[in-house]
């Protein structure tokens, strides 16, 4: 990585939630701070959850989001790797997106090393002791039967019915906190991930809870918390990683 440049991590855009209108807002905001990262950006990664919801047909995409997929389009064209790693809510991107755009698409965790600074990171859903209902509900939306019988709907009843079940009635968005290290299960994650293998740096979303916590001597939990309520993201600079806080009046 070259003098100067910056490695940026973001997740939990959630587009489309509540609705139109206000997710234009923040798509607005998002792409406002894009443009201003890749001035410095040598990647930048997009740890899931990007979109509230996400289904690919073979011929056809949801509509809608068309500012974000143009100017990640436009970021990808100028020769700035963007990473796309699927979420539990958008874990239904198959060709179009990468195509469309030029991301690289990730359905699981990866290992950076920069500098020989360890990082691993993933969106981290389904990751961790607990949590066994969603483990077994993510086991059908990847079961390659369900899909294929999910693709079969027409795309008119599908979306409705996709985007009604991610949104789950919800018009307001409850905060949540962090519940401590013995019972964040990527925070337990990680921690288990130490006892075979070190790293520098385990950088998550998923939560939506902002957090930099030191969990060992040497390695940090960071979450990037989400673009809802909190708007935060991490930036690495070769040396040092800090979560920040993009304003919206900035």
């Amino acid at each position: 990585m070259k003098k100067g440049k910056k490695i940026y991590f973001a997740s939990d855009f959630h587009l489309g939630l509540p609705n139109f209108t206000e997710s234009l807002k923040r798509e607005k905001l998002i792409i406002k701070w894009l443009d201003e990262i890749v001035i410095d950006a040598h990647e930048i990664y997009l740890l899931g959850d990007i979109f509230d919801f996400w289904h690919e047909w073979k011929r056809c995409a949801p509509q809608g989001h068309t500012r974000f997929i143009g100017k990640i389009a436009n970021i990808c064209d100028s020769g700035i790797k963007v990473h796309f790693f699927t979420g539990n809510h958008d874990i239904w991107v198959y060709k179009y997106l990468p195509q469309e755009t030029g991301v690289i698409l990730h359905r699981g965790n990866y290992e950076l090393n920069i500098n020989g600074i360890k990082i691993l990171m993933g969106h981290g859903d389904g990751l961790g002791p607990g949590d066994r209902s969603y483990k077994l509900l993510k086991k059908m939306f990847t079961n390659k039967f369900l899909r294929w019988a999910f693709a079969k709907i027409h795309p008119d009843w599908a979306l409705l019915f996709g985007q009604t079940w991610s949104r789950g009635g919800r018009t307001n968005y409850k905060i949540d906190k962090f519940r401590g290290i013995d019972k964040e299960y990527l925070v337990q994650y990680s921690l288990k991930e130490l006892e075979s293998k070190h790293y520098d740096f385990f950088i998550f979303g998923h939560r939506h809870v902002p957090s930099d916590i030191k969990i060992a001597d040497n390695t940090r939990y960071i979450n990037t918390g989400d673009w809802i309520v909190n708007f935060t993201y991490a930036v690495f600079d070769g040396n040092e990683m800090e979560l920040k806080t993009y304003k919206q009046s900035d």
